[in-house]
């Protein structure tokens, strides 16, 4: 699989795993798929419950300039995080977000939406942590940009053993419910969606 130039921001607030899934993304990239990739990460003050972000850049040849100027992915986990960085997304970009946390709204864009409960996922295999390993499953699916496998190999090689159990359950759950969403026909909400954000 080629893995073209890709930059990829990944969004929300502190405690949810957001930088740890930009390391695992990475690390697919990288070490699972021979291909390059750069992460530069920033948060609050906070440990948990600040704003924090991390931006990855992908690419199948040595990445130039490490920083994220216009995302052509990203990933949202939380409405702060929404208002502040999804202007940034490029027109015909993939915009993920965590269902019952993010509203999209006035985002005049031609873009693509996917949103997936990660953290009722979570809490039903049940630990509510693993929402990121959810979330990096999802984002592997629709977005199709690393193998899956690459990316089962790094979740593994990035969680503490106690965990890994856990964490790979989370990732299958959030691959197989981007399957899905990719597989079924959009719904007349969806339709509603799409309509709504594109440009005037």
């Amino acid at each position: 699989m080629r893995l073209q130039l890709t930059e990829i921001r990944i969004a929300g607030f502190g405690g949810q795993g957001v930088i740890l899934s930009a390391i695992v993304l990475g690390k697919a990239a990288s070490i699972y798929q021979g291909a390059f990739a750069t992460m530069t990460q920033n948060f609050g003050p906070e440990a948990r419950g600040g704003a924090c972000s991390a931006q990855l850049v992908l690419s199948d040849s040595p990445v130039l300039y490490p920083y994220v100027t216009h995302p052509d992915i990203m990933v949202i986990m939380s409405q702060e995080a929404y208002v502040r960085f999804a202007p940034e997304l490029k027109d015909g970009g993939i915009l993920i977000i965590e269902q019952d946390l993010v509203r999209v709204s006035d985002l005049k864009k031609e873009i693509q939406v996917y949103s997936v409960p990660a953290t009722r996922i979570a809490e039903e295999l049940g630990k509510r942590m693993v929402l990121n390993s959810v979330m990096v499953g999802f984002f592997t699916a629709v977005t199709q940009l690393l193998e899956p496998d690459a990316v089962r190999k790094a979740v593994a090689d990035s969680v503490p053993p106690h965990s890994r159990e856990l964490n790979l359950k989370a990732f299958e759950k959030g691959l197989e419910y981007g399957v899905t969403a990719l597989t079924n026909a959009p719904s007349s909400a969806d339709a509603e969606l799409e309509t709504q954000y594109s440009p005037e």
